[in-house]
Formats: C-alpha cells, sequence, structure tokens
C-alpha cells in the first residue's frame, strides 16, 4: 500500500524551480510556503539565493539531501524527469509536478509523461501532477501551490482532477467560512490518483469528509474497493462531471443504448458508499453537515419556527424528501402548550408564533430535542426586536450539544445572520437562507447513515456449466459472429436461466416438426445477426398453430430477404409460447462500461423499453441483496408485486436470474452487451424469451 505521509507531513521541502521573478509559479510558490512549519530549500543553477534563502543548483548538492521528504518541481518541462531522477537519486520519495506541458499537449508531451511515469517507478516515487495545482495541508503550513487564496483550517479534505475546479472552490469557501484540512489537485495522474489519496485520507484523523471533484476514474472495480473501506467511517462526497449518454448511439442493444456513462458512474458510485452532490452548492452543504454534525439515527424530523411561512416550506421540502415529518409523543404536548398561546396547535411544524422571546425558542427546542420521536431539528427563524440573532445561534449550539442530535438552521436575513453563522458554525451547525437546502443537507447525514448501515455480502456462485458457455460463444467467433441471438439461448441454459421450450429450425419441415414436439400454438423468430430489431421489420409471429408453421417460417424468410437482402439468416427461432396473462415482460440487460466493468441493468421489458426506460442499474457482480433492491427501485415495481388483484410474481426468480447473469459477464468479460428481453415473469417463475448479445473477439480469446 502507498504510503503518503510525506506527502502531507513534509519536514523539509525542496522548491525545484524556486525563483523571485514577478509573476513565476516558482515564486507563487515560495511565498505561500513562507507558513511552512518546516524548512523549505530553494533548487536552481541560477540564482544564489530565493527570498533570503541559500539556493542550490541541483538537489543533489543540498546538505544532507536525504532527509528531504517532498520535492515541488516548476521547471520547463523537457527538463522534469531529469529533475525528478536526480530527486530520487538522493532518496526523496514524494514529487509534486506542477508543471504543465505532457499527456495534454499532444504527443511530445505524451512521451514526457511516460518518462516520468518511468522515472518514478525506477525509484518508487509517489509523484502527483504533473500538470496540477499542488497540495496543501493547513495543519502545518504546507501549501505547496501556486494558488492566490490561502484556505482556512478545517476538517474537510478536497482531491480535485481539476486545478481550476480548486481555485474557484477555495475562494467560494474562504468566503463562507468553509475551512479544508487537506487540498490536492490530480492532474494527469501520471501516477497517484484519486484512490490514492482517498486511501491515505480514509485513516487521517483530522479528515472528517471528503470531497472529490472527478471527471474520470480510470481504475473503477479499485475505486469502489477503497471507497467502501474509507466510507464505512469517513464520509465521502463526489461531484462527478459530464453526465452525458456518451457512445450510447453506437450500442448494439437496448441495455447499451440505455445505459450512457453517467447511468455507470451512478451505480458505481453507489456500490462505494460515495454520496453523489449534483453541483458545488450541494456538495459543500452536504460536506459541511457530514463534518459538523452527528449520525442522523432516524428520518424523523422537527422543524421549530416563529415564521409560519417558512415553516411551511420546510414542511414541503421534507414531504419532497426522503425525511418525513416526526410526530410528537404525548408526554412532549403538555410541555409545549405551556410555551404557546391559547389555541395554538402543538404540532410538527412547531410555530411558536411570532412573538417568542429568547426563551420560548430555548424551552420548544429543549423538548422537541428531547422527543424520542425526533432524529433531528430544523431551527427556523425570521428577525424580531424580541432578541438577537446571535442570542439565538449560542442557544442552538448549547441544546445541540447537550441532546446530541443533527441541527441545522434557517436564521433568515442580512448581515445579523451572516454574524449569527459564524456563531453556528463554532458548533459545527450550518446555517441557510433557504429551508429546502437545510432540508437537503439533512438529507445527506440520512443518505450516510444507510451507506454505514448497508452489509456488504459476497455474490452468490451458482453451479454453471462454464464449459459449455465457453464452448457456444468461442464456437460463434470461430464462424465470424460477435452479434449473438436466440440461436445462443443455449448459454442461459448453461447457467441455469430457465428458457421456453424449442430450437432453432434451418428449413420449414424442421420449423414443424419442432412445433409438434412443443405441443399447441408457438412463436416463430427470424435468427439473423444482421437484424436486431426483429418486431420492427415483422420478423416476430405469435401464436402460430402448428398446421401454418411451415408456412409462416418463409414468410419470415421473405419478409428478412426484403428488410436487407445482404443480410445472414441462420434459420427461424421455434419456441413454446408463453403465458403472459398474468405476467409481466421484463428486461435484464448488461453493458460493459470503460471504467466500472460490467453495468447490469434490470427493468420493465418488451417493445416499451425505449419508451418508458423504467430501470435500475448496478456494478456487477452483484450480491443477492443487491439484486433485490434492484427489483424494488423501478416505476413498475407494484407490478411485480402484485397490484390490482394480480397474483404477485416471482421475486425470488427475478432475484436469482439477475445473480446468475452478474455470474455470466463476470466469468465471461469478453461479452460487451447482453439483453434478455422479454424475461417473463409470472406467479409461477421466470422464462427468458429472447436473446441479444455482443462478444468483443479479441477479449474471449484471451478468456480461452
Amino acid at each position: 500500500m502507498t504510503d503518503l505521509s510525506g506527502l502531507f507531513d513534509a519536514k523539509r521541502i525542496a522548491v525545484i524551480g524556486a525563483t523571485d521573478r514577478e509573476g513565476s509559479t516558482g515564486r507563487a510558490v515560495m511565498e505561500n510556503l513562507s507558513e511552512f512549519d518546516g524548512d523549505v530549500v530553494p533548487i536552481n543553477p541560477n540564482r544564489n539565493t530565493v527570498r533570503g534563502k541559500t539556493c542550490y543548483a541541483e538537489i543533489g548538492r543540498v546538505p544532507n539531501a536525504t532527509s528531504i521528504d517532498l520535492a515541488v518541481v516548476v521547471v520547463p518541462p523537457h527538463v522534469v524527469a531529469t529533475v525528478v531522477r536526480q530527486a530520487g537519486q538522493v532518496g526523496v520519495s514524494n514529487v509534486v509536478v506542477i508543471t504543465a506541458g505532457f499527456g495534454e499537449r499532444g504527443t511530445e508531451g505524451q512521451r514526457r509523461e511516460r518518462e516520468l511515469r518511468e522515472v518514478a517507478e525506477q525509484y518508487d516515487l509517489n509523484v502527483l501532477g504533473p500538470n496540477c495545482v499542488g497540495v496543501i495541508n493547513t495543519s502545518n503550513g504546507l501549501n505547496a501551490t501556486f494558488l492566490r487564496t490561502a484556505p482556512r483550517d478545517g476538517s474537510i479534505s478536497l482531491v480535485s482532477q481539476s486545478g481550476a475546479f480548486i481555485s474557484a472552490a477555495l475562494g467560494w469557501a474562504t468566503q463562507r467560512g468553509i475551512g479544508f484540512n487537506n487540498v490536492v489537485s490530480l492532474g494527469n495522474e501520471a501516477v497517484l490518483d484519486e484512490v490514492d489519496i482517498i486511501r491515505e485520507w480514509g485513516s487521517d484523523p483530522e479528515t472528517d469528509v471528503i470531497l472529490a471533484y472527478l471527471e474520470d476514474i480510470d481504475d473503477g472495480q479499485a475505486f469502489i474497493e477503497t471507497a467502501r473501506e474509507v466510507t464505512a467511517h469517513t464520509p465521502v462526497v463526489a461531484i462527478k462531471s459530464g453526465r452525458t449518454k456518451a457512445g450510447a448511439a453506437a450500442a448494439a442493444s437496448h441495455t447499451g443504448s440505455i445505459a450512457g456513462s453517467d447511468q455507470a458512474y451512478r451505480a458505481g458510485l453507489d456500490k462505494a458508499g460515495v454520496l453523489r452532490a449534483m453541483n458545488i452548492q450541494e456538495a459543500f452543504d452536504a460536506a459541511r453537515i457530514l463534518g459538523g454534525q452527528p449520525r442522523l439515527e432516524r428520518d424523523d424530523v422537527a422543524v421549530v419556527t416563529n415564521g409560519g411561512g417558512p415553516g411551511v416550506l420546510a414542511t414541503d421540502a421534507i414531504d419532497e424528501s426522503r425525511l418525513t415529518m416526526a410526530e410528537f409523543e404525548e408526554d412532549v404536548h403538555p410541555t409545549l402548550e405551556t410555551l404557546l398561546p391559547d389555541g395554538a396547535d402543538v404540532a410538527n411544524p412547531l410555530d411558536i408564533i411570532g412573538d417568542a422571546d429568547l426563551d420560548r425558542f430555548r424551552r420548544a427546542l429543549d423538548a422537541v430535542l428531547g422527543a424520542d420521536t425526533v432524529g433531528g431539528v430544523v431551527v427556523l427563524s425570521v428577525p424580531t426586536a424580541l432578541f438577537e440573532f446571535e442570542e439565538l445561534a449560542e442557544v442552538v449550539g448549547e441544546l445541540q450539544r447537550r441532546h446530541g442530535k443533527p441541527v441545522v438552521a434557517c436564521l433568515m436575513g442580512g448581515e445579523e445572520a451572516d454574524r449569527a453563522a459564524q456563531a453556528l458554525a463554532t458548533y459545527g451547525i450550518p446555517n441557510y437562507f433557504d429551508p429546502t437546502r437545510a432540508v437537503s443537507s439533512l438529507e445527506a447525514l440520512a443518505a450516510y447513515e444507510d451507506v454505514t448501515d448497508r452489509a456488504y455480502a459476497a455474490p452468490t456462485e451458482f453451479d454453471v456449466d462454464q464449459e459449455r458457455a465457453r464452448e457456444i460463444l468461442s464456437t460463434s467467433i470461430d464462424r465470424g459472429r460477435e452479434q449473438l441471438g436466440v440461436e445462443a439461448m443455449e448459454l442461459l441454459e448453461a447457467y441455469g436461466i430457465p428458457t421456453p421450450a424449442g430450437g432453432v429450425a434451418a428449413d420449414g419441415q424442421e420449423a414443424e416438426r419442432i412445433a409438434q414436439e412443443i405441443g399447441g400454438q408457438v412463436v416463430l423468430k427470424i435468427v439473423s445477426p444482421d437484424i436486431l430489431h426483429k418486431s420492427d421489420i415483422g420478423g416476430v409471429e405469435v401464436g402460430v398453430p402448428s398446421e401454418d408453421v411451415a408456412d409462416t417460417y418463409h414468410t419470415l424468410l421473405d419478409r428478412a430477404a426484403s428488410h436487407d437482402p445482404e443480410a445472414t439468416v441462420l434459420g427461424v427461432q421455434v419456441q413454446a409460447l408463453a403465458d403472459i396473462d398474468e405476467s409481466t415482460e421484463t428486461i435484464v440487460g448488461v453493458k460493459r462500461d470503460a471504467q466500472f466493468g460490467h453495468l447490469l441493468m434490470f427493468g420493465l421489458g418488451g417493445i416499451f423499453v425505449h419508451i418508458f426506460e423504467d430501470t435500475s442499474f448496478r456494478v456487477a457482480p452483484v450480491s443477492e441483496q443487491e439484486a433485490r433492491e434492484m427489483t424494488t427501485e423501478i416505476q413498475a415495481a407494484p407490478m411485480l408485486r402484485g397490484a390490482r388483484g394480480r397474483e404477485p410474481a416471482d421475486i425470488d426468480g427475478v432475484v436469482e436470474t439477475l445473480q446468475r447473469i452478474s455470474q455470466l459477464v463476470t466469468d465471461f468479460p469478453a461479452i460487451e452487451e447482453l439483453d434478455v428481453n422479454p424475461l417473463v415473469v409470472g406467479p409461477d417463475g421466470v422464462c427468458a424469451v429472447d436473446l441479444r448479445l455482443t462478444v468483443d473477439r479479441d477479449a474471449l480469446s484471451t478468456d480461452r
């Protein structure tokens, strides 16, 4: 495991490229390190001194150079690898390369970045960057950046893949009194990435919350594994930019076209236990309350207010959130009734009326926080002449500490509210002008409570015929086919997934024979890797009597030829007719994501899958609990549970099918996309009626 202690807790720092030249990065870094608790050594062959300190031509000439913990590099890009090698040769373990001009700058820059990576590997260096803003640790005054704004002390640690985001966020946060413990700009991530930094901060007692700005994650599985360990005790809040369906237009399956890149990140971050914020304000709101307030033991929230209107706004926000309005116990009512004027309603939200003085606020809030049915409280107040906001802030802070329950405040006003917010901040209580933001922050506490309560279970390992599945996939590839359809239904059977009786017929006579073996009416489907959506061209006939099977067989061939004369037709699938009167058509799909691996989808299926897009996603492999959660998250879940007198569907069968598909794609990473659509779910079981998948020829060859 990478030891990054020297990166944050360095005692001696060398600045390679230090200078006094006005407007230079080397000068800005030296100025920012003026408050550093340790020793700063400037390195520059063209200077004798920098900021009054003796300057050395190269790091190897520094007396006792082996004691240098961190080297900060701000030299031109073409000499970076050389000076980093010199640092490695004298025993420096940690390097921050601020210099740009690497992978982001074309072929030559990419060559330089490869060389830098090779040097780091040779000397086992922890390299941050290149093309980064730098690193900050407020506890020891380490500010190895060229930023203008120095952050306040705090318990939030920020890691970002964008230097510009750090610059903007630090200024925004400082203006609002938000402090930081550590700040890291990742730059091009030649060596260290977000996984390394999150792992390090997970064991840092000075970091209460980790805040991450992410544009991409190279190794999604490593991210999930690390973040799961960290989020068990330290909350991680992430802003993920780029919420688009990149590449969806080229997908060959329903799942591929629905599952854009943002779906993968949403599922991946959820599996990792990371709370996702959609914007900067939301991220900092979550980080502040997670770092300043205790856990929300229950989702029942009370509102105490001296203004009816703001109380209603807060109530609306709670009703629209995952939180619930707490109900006061009967033994609390007498206490509250003595505080309120005659006729006032003792209910939640608790309106203590506009003429409330500070004592009424104190006693009401004390009673509400003491109620066993209350998990957290939103305190709202509008300015009155009866007390000062700063006085109320002290009351709120003292009562919060006494009861140990989370509190958020909405002291709504101008400068008076700003002063009160500073007083509340000493208690770790955030203040908002908008009650909706206050409720959202409490919702972040509830979401993190779910993370810490989550029990991670290993995926079930089913007894399957893996060799038979490998044979089916390999045979198809050997025949030059990367897209498979119902002709590969045996693949599902090899993994224990029920399929209809039937087979693929090469002529009308064989189709008749298969239909007679099945008995009754059957379904006929054209089998062609070149025709993805069979229903759209009339390539499916349902309820065909056995005497009409041969004629229907030829009709389907004619339709396929009319649609695409060049299409390869492998025959016609003859299947038993599924009973759908008491059943629901669902879809189980998979798309291989470049970052997180296989993304598993479940939702409402059939021909309307693209219209409703009623789906749930998880990163494979999935546990039984994850698979079961997927069946509850779609809007059509009531249909499966037996809405309007319908008999409940076999949910256990769906859960098992999801796990078996998950195991299939985990065993065969070469499967790029897969659709089982529909998976017919009835009271007595499930049946995979149709299949479509795409296989990566090269990856399958490697799997063999």
